[in-house]
């Protein structure tokens, strides 16, 4: 009943495309939709069905599409044949040989289309980016009741992207997790439902882990060595270092006291890692004398890597620290590569807990626009979420709060929003900066990783 009331309005109210402004591509051209013009079409949707595969729904911009013509992918390359064309209604489709521009239709079958390409003929270089999709608010790890099926649900999560891109999927090696974004907990559930019934695949939501980070605060000192002998060749390294805390700039490492002990530095080389994750693992060699050989440095060098990926901690990335190694011993015969790797891992992993090592959390920026009627809940429950408010403006009628926020405070804040606004608010975040977390939430992340440490 309201999809018929629905389309009797458009068809009483909405002009026809002959009346509308002319659509603008890419390149800031208008493309009037003529039938005697150049082909071009924009693809909108794409759906998979059972039996048929993939049905691309597409709307002709200008021109004139026949069955059986042959076009150009702009936007990914590549040539398509639409070999059939069918105008939609619903379930049906009905096969019809020509379209003309300011009409939709759907075609199957196609190599490698997929939603928000342009497809032209031949020569014609005309190209849409209409749709713009909103950044996902709502994330959860998602993984099957069964290991066994990982592969599987893979294969259904990128199909289901496909049909609906603001389904965004990322495997996270840090993480470990399969993290699931969308536009708030009914359209997660909507794809839980569906990969269920229609695929037969129980799945699992879970609270995706947070991205944490580990650093040092002050400098410290340790020294391991690595012996090991079974017989024959045997294993020996040992490698003496100091760590401290990097920033941009710093000048070069003159001389450290600890205790009574002063230990004066002698750089020969220094190596900047920029890592993938954020920050930097700058190491400068400071041995003299030939206490370690040069070919055994990159050696070192791994096993400190070893422990940037994960921090002695909480098993997270570390950052921003930087490493003298000035002494150390080697063996004519039993040192080799992976001894020195192994005493740089542990000597690393000693002086990082000696020194005043810190939590490092995700924080974001986070606006949130609400009538002004629920301003003082929404506002209380930002700050029950370990929120910094940095200020508040008008916007659309609208009053729209600006706020610092921890990544951990924001798993299911659409729900809450909602729930407390009646669904009247809404809030984009992006990512600012990683914080110190406070004593208490390190000491708690602290015990659980023990925890699980002693499980495994």
């Amino acid at each position: 009943m309201g999809v018929r009331r629905m389309m009797e309005f458009l068809g009483n109210v909405v002009p026809f495309v002959d009346d509308m402004p002319a659509p603008v591509d890419t390149e800031g051209e208008e493309i009037a939709p003529n039938p005697e013009g150049p082909l071009s079409l924009f693809v909108f949707k794409t759906t998979v069905e059972p039996h048929i595969g993939e049905v691309s729904y597409f709307k002709v911009m200008s021109g004139t599409l026949k069955a059986g013509a042959d076009l150009e992918n702009v936007t990914r390359g590549g040539k398509e044949r639409f070999a059939q064309i069918f105008c939609v209604c619903g379930q049906l489709r009905e096969a019809v040989d020509t379209l003309q521009a300011g009409d939709i239709g759907a075609s199957v079958k196609l190599k490698d289309v997929r939603t928000g390409n342009t497809l032209d003929e031949k020569g014609c270089e005309i190209k849409f980016d209409f749709i713009k999709y909103p950044a996902p608010k709502y994330q959860r790890a998602i993984r099957p009741v069964t290991e066994s099926d990982a592969e599987k649900l893979a294969g259904i999560l990128t199909r289901m992207h496909e049909e609906d891109p603001t389904w965004q999927i990322e495997q996270s090696k840090e993480l470990k997790q399969t993290i699931l974004s969308g536009q708030g907990e009914f359209h997660l559930r909507t794809l839980k439902w569906r990969v269920e019934n229609n695929d037969k695949l129980p799945i699992v939501f879970e609270e995706p882990k947070i991205p944490y980070r580990e650093t040092i605060t002050k400098a410290s000192r340790a020294d391991y060595r690595h012996k090991k002998q079974s017989g024959g060749a045997g294993q020996f390294g040992e490698v003496h270092l100091i760590v401290e805390p990097y920033t941009e700039g710093m000048p070069a490492p003159d001389t450290y006291r600890f205790g009574n002990q002063e230990f004066k530095m002698n750089v020969r080389d220094t190596q900047e890692i920029p890592l993938a994750w954020g920050g930097k693992l700058v190491v400068c060699n400071c041995i003299v004398g030939g206490a370690i050989d040069a070919r055994f440095i990159p050696a070192i060098v791994k096993g400190l890597m070893d422990r940037m990926e994960q921090g002695p901690l909480t098993g997270s990335y570390a950052r921003d620290v930087r490493v003298c190694i000035y002494d150390g011993k080697m063996h004519p015969v039993d040192s080799n590569e992976i001894s020195f790797r192994l005493a740089g891992r542990n000597a690393f992993s000693q002086a990082f807990r000696e020194a005043n090592p810190k939590v490092l959390e995700p924080v974001y920026d986070v606006e949130v626009l609400v009538p002004s009627d629920v301003m003082g809940d929404v506002m209380s429950d930002l700050q029950g979420r370990r929120a910094i408010i940095m200020g508040m403006s008008s916007e659309n009628g609208f009053e729209k709060i600006s706020a610092k926020v921890p990544l951990k405070e924001m798993s299911s804040y659409s729900t809450s929003l909602s729930s407390i606004t009646g669904g009247r608010s809404s809030f984009t975040m992006k990512f600012a900066s990683y914080e110190l977390v406070p004593g208490d939430v390190q000491e708690k992340l602290l015990k659980e990783y023990a925890e699980k440490n002693t499980e495994e």
